[in-house]
């Protein structure tokens, strides 16, 4: 994965740059936000982290520049405030994703793998995969070690919704919002859809994809990585 990193403090530069090399990242850096732009415009990236505070030209203008000329390169914002509103501004910059400073790097590692798949999934808008899984957006069939199956409407739906956030959770109403938008069933039903679905994913095989989190939602969680 190459990554652009813009961050004027190089202290957090340091760190994240060191973070993602030992990983095998490939990424470039910039330490004001023309910089940024021009890099973020003119080279090819799988994602883009995206200072909020920065000299020259702040991370919410790059970031709305960026998409102005046609770049949708998933960023995600990195600042050290944490209100409301300031995260609304940095979704309506057309960022993809948000992080409040200080921040765990792993947490920083997966939303940034998460945005490229459903990055990948859009652009494409053939074939989302995560792991061994793989959802053929055009026939809506499964493709897992070999073995294929046809999945109904709300499985497609549920499937699609769990692989374009894997491995982090899809809360209930976000499942039910993608199924029914404001004609929600009884709960009873969206369980019904999971037990289905987990029938056909998990049952013939040893490892179990698909999770369940108390109280929240569904994940999938590839095999050691639980």
């Amino acid at each position: 994965m190459k990554l652009l990193l813009v961050e004027d403090h190089k202290d957090i530069a340091g760190v994240i740059f060191d973070y993602f090399e030992i990983k095998g990242y490939v990424l470039d850096y910039a330490n004001n936000g023309i910089q940024g732009y021009e890099l973020a415009k003119s080279g090819h990236y799988d994602a883009i982290i995206l200072d909020v505070m920065l000299p020259k030209m702040d991370g919410l203008s790059v970031c709305k520049s960026l998409r102005e000329v046609g770049i949708d390169t998933p960023i995600l914002m990195l600042t050290a405030r944490d209100t409301k509103d300031d995260i609304l501004s940095g979704f309506t910059h057309f960022a993809d994703d948000y992080l409040v400073k200080p921040f765990d790097l792993d947490i920083l590692d997966s939303r940034l793998q998460a945005l490229v798949r459903r990055h990948k999934g859009c652009v494409a808008n053939r074939t989302l995969t995560y792991a061994t899984l793989s959802l053929d957006m055009n026939t809506r069939m499964l493709f897992r070690d070999g073995d294929v199956c046809a999945l109904n409407p709300s499985q497609f739906t549920i499937l699609k919704c769990l692989i374009q956030k894997a491995p982090n959770v899809v809360s209930r109403n976000e499942i039910c919002d993608a199924l029914w938008q404001d004609e929600e069933p009884d709960s009873k039903v969206l369980r019904s859809h999971i037990y289905q679905l987990r029938r056909l994913i998990d049952r013939p095989f040893d490892h179990a994809y698909l999770k369940t989190v108390s109280k929240v939602g569904y994940r999938l969680v590839a095999e050691g990585e639980e």
